[in-house]
């Protein structure tokens, strides 16, 4: 019988005996192999019987659909589809190669592994050898990072907060700035040139027969394999002058960079536990998000997502999130994604999408804000649906029939992409249902739309959180203005856990945290329209202790504000209030920022907040004028408050000398 393997391993079971497969099926039960990926159901199991029952390790469940039945020797999920037997299960799961699958087992099982051809064996010898060439590389890396030579890569990565015990779980290097360093150590070790030059380890250029080290003055990133073998490196220039700040081995016998995923081996095991699997842009941000106890972080290798990538991926969890800088190569990175996924969707299968604060990396959030903040955007993070819709909408105002059958027609042919009959129909059904309420927001899907707004407690409707919202601002008839996925992400439209605009955050905590504001700005801050609860409580305690003030000093200082908010229980909402500063970059209305920098930081943010409250007026009053006389003029009035609000929302407006004070480089607010 031949064993039950991917068609791209197809022939490597070609090489193995038929009775050698058997031999090793009969040997190892299948419940012993797949008993040490996943833990079975006690209520359902009949082990007399040979019969067992567990949650899937393919896709994420709760109710135990995956059976394996040893007299068979056979596995089969009821909730996903996937079935095999002992030797497709290490190569979907684990990520194994057929042959490495068979000689686990074999070794398991106590069988010798079969001799192969000689044309075989010499590959394989050739591969082993460059594999320990690697090894040999990696920990001369290692080395140098710890000599003299290594002190600048040494201080780079404390800089970087990578602790010691980081650097070496993850086996950081050093590579000298040297033509022949590790040249000259690999040939002391026995290693011949050509096979240097197989593992990528050096390069000649044309004309030049003397090979050089390909990596120097570079911090080293081993890469390995899924059974955690190195197999290529990354370096990170320390030089400015370096021509790419990020350099990875070429493609070589090894190492296929569009087939690898940085961190697969380790953050497997995690990543089925947890049930949820990180895909972040680089290797540095999977280890910054481990540092922080997010071990189930992966990443690409200097390419965006591949089909091979994503499969992978789905390995280790049917809905991966994939984590995206907070820019604007982030966003088309998301987008490029979209494109990628939609024909590979299975029932069970997809993924979604988390969006970073703007100009963020996972390095940078987690060093301001810490893992709880991370571990919000996550929790944000939309599906893949939402995203595309989001996108979609992004192009304009869809206000004509020309415009609205154009995007419906953009729209039906991205769902034709999916192949999957089933996921095609419901993503047929959601597309129409987000139309009719896009083109018709007097109708009944639109009105229920508006009462989960309202219910949401932030304005937008309640879907998938902060980020997971496809905020649109409705207008009479089928005239609709849609808000594009980077004003989406943009820093001041941004919501909080409170439902707290952001600007009233900026308002409210910089007022709190510098009562000198107060004392400026007594006047402005006492007659502030918040639409947050929150907000408007914290501004009526901080009124409320200047009114009653009988202290020392013209005013309360900070602790004495801080106690009066603890005193009417409203700590909670500070110490958000602070977190979303802080995950926003708003540093300038913290504590630590000098007055100067937190009153240029409020005035701006006041300023910002008056001009949003007038175009919100003038713009009911062009709905209403819309609403008595439907002409041409009015209309254009309305869509050009709408336009303007967007601007409005949009602005990231500099202020000269932002920051000076504190000792910082100018930002934007």
């Amino acid at each position: 019988m031949m064993a039950q393997c991917p068609a791209n391993d197809y022939i490597w079971a070609m090489r193995f005996p038929d009775r050698f497969l058997d031999d090793i099926r009969d040997r190892i039960p299948i419940s012993e192999v797949v008993g040490m990926r996943v833990q079975f159901d006690k209520r359902k199991t009949n082990a007399a019987r040979g019969d067992y029952w567990a949650c899937c390790p393919f896709h994420g469940e709760k109710t135990p659909s995956f059976h394996c039945e040893d007299q068979k020797g056979r596995y089969h999920c009821f909730g996903c589809g996937v079935s095999g037997d002992h030797f497709r299960f290490l190569t979907e799961l684990d990520g194994l190669s057929f042959p490495e699958a068979v000689e686990l087992l074999a070794a398991q099982a106590g069988l010798p592994m079969p001799v192969m051809d000689r044309r075989e064996q010499e590959r394989e010898e050739k591969r082993k050898t460059l594999y320990d060439v690697m090894e040999m590389a990696a920990e001369f890396f290692r080395t140098q990072l710890h000599e003299a030579v290594g002190a600048q890569a040494r201080a780079y990565l404390r800089d970087r907060g990578l602790a010691p015990a980081i650097q070496e779980e993850f086996r950081i290097g050093f590579a000298p700035d040297s033509r022949n360093a590790l040249k000259q150590y690999l040939a002391g070790k026995g290693v011949e040139p050509a096979q240097m030059e197989a593992c990528g380890l050096t390069a000649t250029r044309d004309g030049d027969a003397l090979s050089y080290d390909r990596f120097r003055g570079r911090v080293m990133f081993p890469i390995p394999d899924a059974k955690g073998r190195v197999i290529a490196f990354g370096g990170r220039a320390l030089s400015d002058d370096a021509l790419a700040k990020y350099l990875n081995s070429p493609e070589t016998e090894l190492f296929h960079k569009s087939n690898v995923l940085y961190n697969f081996a380790r953050a497997r095991k995690p990543a089925y536990e947890q049930h949820q699997v990180i895909a972040c842009e680089g290797y540095m941000d999977v280890i910054a998000l481990h540092a922080f106890g997010f071990h189930n972080a992966v990443a690409p290798l200097g390419t965006a997502l591949t089909e091979r990538q994503m499969e992978l991926l789905w390995r280790m969890h049917s809905e991966p999130v994939l984590c995206f800088d907070g820019d604007g190569a982030g966003l088309k990175a998301a987008h490029r994604v979209v494109d990628l996924v939609l024909p590979l969707l299975k029932p069970g299968i997809s993924v979604r999408f988390a969006m970073l604060p703007e100009g963020m990396d996972p390095d940078d959030l987690l060093k301001e804000a810490g893992a709880e903040a991370m571990r919000d955007v996550l929790k944000g993070a939309i599906p893949l649906a939402e995203m595309l819709w989001n996108r979609e909408i992004a192009t304009g105002i869809h206000d004509t029939p020309e415009r609205r059958a154009e995007l419906q027609a953009r729209l039906r042919g991205l769902v034709n992409q999916v192949r999957d009959e089933s996921v095609r129909h419901h993503y047929g059904q959601d597309i129409k249902s987000r139309l009719d309420a896009y083109f018709n927001p007097g109708g009944n899907q639109a009105s229920n739309s508006n009462d989960r707004a309202r219910n949401s407690g932030n304005g937008y409707p309640a879907r998938g959180g902060r980020q997971g919202s496809s905020r649109t601002a409705q207008m009479p008839g089928a005239r609709r203005f849609s808000a594009s996925p980077s004003l989406l992400s943009s820093k001041l439209v941004k919501r909080g856990h409170a439902g707290m605009p952001l600007r009233e955050a900026a308002l409210i905590g910089g007022a709190l945290y510098h009562p000198a504001l107060c004392v400026e700005f007594f006047e402005e801050i006492s007659s502030l329209h918040l639409e947050s609860s929150e907000a408007r409580s914290l501004q009526s305690v901080l009124l409320d202790c200047f009114a009653t003030w009988e202290g020392e000093g013209d005013y309360p200082d900070r602790e004495v504000i801080h106690d009066h908010v603890v005193r009417h229980g409203l700590e909670e909402a500070l110490t958000r209030i602070g977190k979303q500063l802080a995950i926003n970059r708003l540093w300038q209305l913290l504590p630590p920022a000098a007055f100067e920098d937190a009153r240029d930081g409020w005035n701006q943010a006041h300023v910002l907040h008056l001009k949003n409250q007038t175009l919100h007026r003038e713009l009911k009053t062009a709905e209403r004028a819309l609403a008595e006389n439907d002409s041409q003029e009015n209309l254009e009035r309305l869509l050009q408050i709408q336009q303007e609000l967007t601007r409005a929302d949009g602005v990231e407006a500099l202020i000269d000398g932002f920051g000076l004070s504190s000792g910082r480089p100018a930002r934007g607010f």
